[in-house]
């Protein structure tokens, strides 16, 4: 029997693959991508191809070399059935202007940049720039700029959380939108050239804000990112495929545009605190004293700046008690001081340090073996403050045990009218801190309601051990109440125990480098290194000594100076009746401090110490006194010594950890086992203080 013939199974022919490929939605990348979709595993070609078909739905084309070109509609895939236009008549009317997907960004020359934004439209950025509205108005961080306003410097760096320019509604003139754009040409005319200003009036909307972003250079950012490991701190290169137009003019300004998702956010809870309190600080007699309190980490200080900036939207200045040591926002850290705030705040500390109205330094990070010192200088510093205008209060994060007891001090001592109590879900348990509540509670040095006489707080213990004034004792303390107002945060850091004090850490050593690049020369002169700088010489007898943060011995207390952090003081006693010197304190003084400094190096012929500050010199005539803390000098100052040959001043590997001291465990100082300090070879040059 003949074998029974089976029929060949032929695979599909080309033509009927190419129909199946041709019905799908249009997907081409170029040959790298296609290369690196080979490499992926199946789940994750997949996912790619989700965000891909998402994207196409969304109006991008990714055809163009990777780069992503909006189109006005998305294309619908072929195999889609043809939905029938709607009649013109049935088809809604616009509510407003239309909104677009992206603020379009163009190019306005080297290093200039334009972005129109849509009103309720944002841009999230992270780098530096120069902020100028030439047209409507925009909010970043809280404050608020309009056309005609001078320009903000405004910093967005990686170590917090991206900056977002907001588009806000702004009242408009009843005119034709005709007369409006002839409105925006004459403002644009003396900053634009004539293609930038028809490309706008062809984009252009009744509501939108036009913006001129600029690159943004200071002595301070150079100084910051000329060390080792900090050149990445304001913008960051990482790989994209979105190398367009639109990229590279903001990469020419030095900001890159970054995920909505990555931008501060705050709830609806610290906008309704903030608006309540804008409102009371706008009373004819509004001078609120605001006290900010919680845990660490839960959004106090960033709170506290978008406060700060709407209220200076309406009025023209707000006062700030400094209270936290480890993460002060003015100053270098260990501080407490009192300032006057006119200007908005627009990044981070680092980027905003200024002259305190007063301040005091504390010398550590933190007050837990030292808390009567702590609310004592608290009650120095805030003795200047004039009741003028609103007082913010920052305090520390220490809310627990003893921390909790100093922080009812801080309430009953300040008196504040307003508590915004910060708390957060994994946080530990903290009370409210109603007025009832502070009545009951007995704090480190104060008594409970039920202890003290005439219902106020007769703080005669508290009165005594703190040396008030005599009319202050006669006269009671009463505390009339707060308002508490509970503030649930759902802020997002990536800080565990394990590394908060070594993130802390960074964040106090870039405060200290941004205090030190007050000593470059302005821009665009280069920079110069601190070893070739000009010290000022004071003689041994001609200021006091002070270690605030251990007991040294007094043969060893010139080694502790050299090289090292000082805080430069005024106290009352004259110390110019001493021979030779060094003249040591034997207590801290509560006293004035005008700036800090660096030790460069001791002249034990001369008998003279070798100072580098950006102090001016009329304040530095009135310096009688040098107090070193446990705040040391950036260990990055020391290793990027640059134009140095053979050894580098005060590194070296032959320490000894043994010698009492020697330790970072004795002392808190913060030292590595192979960068050392030694003697700095004495400077050629110096300028004299008479």
């Amino acid at each position: 029997m003949a074998d029974s013939v089976q029929p060949v199974k032929r695979g599909r022919l080309r033509s009927t693959w190419l129909r199946a490929r041709k019905a799908r939605t249009q997907l081409v990348l170029s040959r790298r991508p296609r290369r690196r979709l080979g490499a992926l595993r199946w789940c994750s070609r997949k996912r790619l191809r989700r965000r891909l078909l998402q994207a196409q739905a969304a109006g991008a084309d990714w055809r163009e070399g990777g780069s992503l070109v909006w189109r006005a509609a998305a294309r619908r895939p072929k195999t889609a059935a043809p939905s029938p236009a709607p009649s013109p008549a049935a088809a809604p009317a616009p509510s407003g202007p239309a909104v677009l997907p992206i603020p379009p960004v163009r190019p306005a020359g080297p290093g200039r940049a334009l972005l129109l934004l849509p009103l309720r439209q944002g841009f999230t950025f992270s780098g530096i720039c120069r902020v100028t509205c030439l047209y409507g108005q925009v909010q970043v961080f809280g404050f608020t700029i309009s056309q005609g306003q001078p320009a903000q410097d405004v910093f967005s760096p990686y170590t917090h959380s991206r900056l977002t320019i907001n588009a806000v509604h702004y009242t408009m003139p009843e005119n034709s939108k005709k007369e409006m754009k002839r409105e925006a040409r004459t403002l644009l005319r003396s900053h634009l050239n004539r293609d930038d200003r028809s490309w706008l009036m062809k984009n252009f909307s009744p509501l939108c804000s036009i913006l001129m972003l600029e690159r943004l250079k200071t002595s301070t950012v150079n100084f910051i990112t000329s060390h080792p490991g900090l050149s990445n701190v304001f913008v960051q290169e990482t790989p994209t495929f979105q190398i367009n137009s639109e990229y590279l003019a903001l990469r020419s300004v030095g900001i890159r545009r970054e995920k909505k998702k990555k931008g501060l956010r705050l709830t609806e809870r610290m906008l309704s605190a903030v608006e309540e309190l804008v409102s009371v600080s706008r009373e004819v007699d509004g001078c609120p004293i605001i006290l900010v309190c919680g845990h660490q980490d839960v959004g106090k200080s960033t709170f506290n700046r978008y406060l700060m900036n709407q209220l200076l939207n309406s009025i023209p200045c707000v006062d700030y008690l400094e209270c936290d040591l480890g993460q002060t926002e003015f100053t270098p850290p260990g501080c407490i001081s009192l300032l006057n705030i006119t200007e908005p705040i627009l990044g981070p500390p680092f980027t905003q340090q200024r002259t305190p109205q007063k301040m005091v330094y504390y010398g550590k990070p933190a007050c837990k073996n030292n808390h009567e010192n702590y609310i004592e200088m608290i009650k120095y510093v805030f003795s200047s403050y004039k009741r003028e205008s609103p007082l913010i209060v920052n305090t520390m994060g220490w809310v627990i045990d003893k921390g909790l007891l100093l922080l009812i001090d801080l309430i009953r001592l300040l008196a504040p009218s307003h508590v915004v109590q910060f708390s957060f879900g994994r946080s530990r348990y903290m009370p409210d801190l109603t007025p009832d509540y502070v009545d009951s509670m007995d704090g480190l040095y104060t008594k409970s309601k039920a202890k003290v006489r005439n219902r106020g707080y007769q703080l005669a213990e508290f009165a005594d051990n703190l040396e008030f004034a005599d009319e202050e004792k006669e006269s009671p303390l009463v505390f009339t109440g707060h308002k508490l107002m509970c503030v649930q945060s759902d802020f997002v850091n990536r800080k565990t125990p394990r590394n908060r004090e070594s993130h802390n850490k960074v964040l106090r050593d870039l405060a200290v480098l941004g205090y030190l690049g007050q000593l470059q020369p302005p821009v665009p002169q280069p920079l110069c290194p601190l070893h070739g700088l000009i010290p000022y010489q004071v003689p041994f007898n001609a200021v006091a000594l002070r270690i605030t943060h251990s007991d040294v011995a007094p043969t060893h207390i010139l080694y502790a100076v050299n090289a090292s952090w000082v805080g430069l003081c005024k106290i009352l006693d004259d110390v110019r009746g001493y021979a030779n010197g060094p003249i040591l304190l034997a207590q801290t003084p509560i006293c004035d401090c005008v700036g800090f400094g660096i030790c460069r190096g001791i002249d034990m012929e001369k008998r003279l110490y070798h100072i580098l500050t950006p102090v001016p010199p009329e304040e530095l005539r009135n310096v009688n006194c040098l107090l070193v803390g446990a705040i040391s000098i950036p260990q990055c100052v020391f290793k990027s010594q640059r134009g140095l040959e053979g050894t580098i001043p005060y590194i070296t590997t032959d320490y000894n950890f043994k010698l009492p001291g020697a330790s970072e465990k004795i002392g808190a100082r913060e030292i590595e086992e192979n960068c050392e300090r030694k003697l700095y070879p004495r400077p050629k040059f110096y300028r004299k203080i008479n």
